[in-house]
């Protein structure tokens, strides 16, 4: 086992990996830009370096100083997180070459399947069955107006580098086609340090379901079930669960997919975590979409409902371990929920919102799990995504995920910037999501429909106008009171107190 291990990351993501090394008895350097001087995974790591300015692409995404930190700090191993580096070939060679161990596939793997279009080749070569789209990157406006009207409008432009949302843009004509494909191309060249795009036909109303896999370096491979990610905003996955309301309906979809999921693991050599991305459309017939050759954002809710460490597995894999278990041990229990809670505004078009945390509650209780980056006092830097946390619940049934999650939320405050907490109170609310009645265009909808309601009283307005008058009625100048009002004079300390 190593003895210690480099963290590339930042954020929530950084302070999960922090723990699991804890756990598992190994020392843990964090990697910090000078915005994250004060970040939450620097305190919490045994070690920290620091690897240049704010800017990503002069720091997390900089190789040469992340091999540079390792090396100076004596780093076994380097765990990549998810984003900046974590699907990046030459990342994982440079690790190779500098005699440290990358705690991810490898770099031949990422390059078959962490290229978008070379995936689709090689899962196509498998027998899935694909989106229709180009299977090669797209540059030249003329070729890219050629294919789309020869695939049918509306398509979607997506980074072949990467995911998470980014370098991808929506074009329903052929008007809208250059300045989306320029858009998108400088996108992904700052998010993944490579602009080139591919098209894609847009399955309306599909859902978004993806497997998880495990491999070892020994050609033991498993998946762990499927993950519902169909409300994304920006094509952005925002609530994410286990199981799929629609798998539960229809069990012969996690059999099928979870076999094309291995298929296509397999014939890219595949070992440690990985996800593989599906759309579903209305007649559950399921299209491969994409492969992430790292660890997922949304891995909580496969913990909790299978009862595994996906984190300490990946280290254990990296290390050489086999896997502890086979396909047939893998079972689910119960489902989980997760939101993604990040520093935006809803209401303004989900834009970034940072500032300073200047008080912060959190929920607490049964079945609740918090992986979060931020405490009080710390500065949201504009640098990075905007993810604060990642909330989590799990109950026996889905009905009861979704109860405690409102309960979860409704605990949750954090001040000094605008959150989507309350957005997603909303959105768990919304008779259709209680349903199960989910795809990729939920929210949208979910805002069309909200818009289309007959104007009711504004509770949580009059709330708030009610505090304000209550507030205010307290900050007037107190009449003279005798001594003691209530005999105590400790209660009378507390209301003279809340009068100032």
């Amino acid at each position: 086992m190593f003895q210690k291990v480099l963290v590339a990351n930042r954020g929530e993501i950084a302070v999960r990996i922090v723990r699991a090394l804890t756990e598992l008895d190994i020392a843990a350097v964090a990697v910090y830009s000078d915005a994250d001087r004060a970040a939450l995974h620097v305190r919490m790591a045994a070690e920290a370096a620091r690897i240049g300015p704010a800017a990503s692409s002069e720091s997390y995404l900089r190789i040469t100083a992340i091999i540079e930190a390792a090396k100076r700090h004596h780093a076994d191993a380097i765990h990549p997180g998810y984003g900046f580096l974590s699907e990046n070939a030459e990342f994982a060679e440079a690790c190779e070459r500098a005699g440290i161990v990358f705690i991810g596939p490898s770099a031949e793997s990422i390059r078959r399947m962490g290229s978008k279009t070379a995936a689709r080749k090689l899962a196509k070569a498998a027998g899935a069955p694909l989106v229709p789209g180009t299977e090669s990157p797209v540059s030249d406006p003329a070729e890219a107006r050629r294919i789309a009207g020869a695939i049918g409008y509306p398509v979607l432009l997506k980074a072949a580098a990467g995911g998470g949302g980014k370098g991808m843009r929506r074009v329903d004509s052929a008007d809208e086609l250059d300045a989306a494909l320029r858009d998108a191309s400088s996108e992904a060249e700052r998010a993944f340090g490579s602009g080139e795009v591919y098209i894609e036909k847009v399955v309306e109303y599909a859902r978004h379901i993806e497997i998880q896999v495990l491999g070892d370096r020994h050609g033991n491979i498993i998946h762990l079930g499927e993950r519902e990610c169909s409300i994304q905003r920006r094509h952005q996955k925002v609530i994410e669960e286990c199981p799929s309301p629609l798998v539960t309906e229809h069990l012969g979809l996690r059999t099928a997919m979870g076999e094309a999921a291995l298929s296509i693991a397999r014939a890219a050599g595949y070992y440690n975590a990985g996800t593989l991305e599906f759309l579903v459309d209305s007649n559950r017939n399921y299209y491969f979409l994409e492969m992430n050759t790292r660890l997922q954002v949304e891995h909580p809710v496969t913990e909790l409902a299978t009862g595994l460490d996906l984190v300490q597995l990946q280290i254990r894999i990296a290390a050489g371990e086999r896997l502890p278990f086979e396909q047939r041990d893998v079972s689910w229990r119960g489902s989980a929920l997760e939101c993604r809670i990040y520093a935006e505004d809803p209401n303004n078009g989900f834009l970034p919102s940072p500032g300073r945390v200047t008080q912060l509650e959190r929920p607490t209780g049964p079945g609740i799990r918090l992986d979060s980056g931020i405490y009080e006092g710390w500065d949201i830097p504009m640098e990075y995504d905007p993810l604060l946390a990642k909330l989590s619940t799990w109950a026996e049934t889905r009905e009861g995920a979704i109860a405690r999650m409102r309960r979860a939320l409704a605990e949750y405050y954090i001040a000094g910037t605008k959150t989507n907490i309350t957005f997603f109170r909303e959105i768990l609310e919304d008779p259709e999501f209680q349903a199960g009645r989910l795809h990729t265009g939920f929210i949208d909808e979910f805002f069309r429909r909200r818009a289309g309601l007959s104007r009711q009283p504004d509770l949580e307005r009059e709330a708030v106008q009610a505090l304000a008058a209550a507030l205010y009625s307290m900050r007037q100048p107190a009449p003279v009171q005798p001594a003691s009002v209530s005999g105590s004079r400790w209660l009378d300390e507390g209301r003279r107190g809340m009068r100032q």
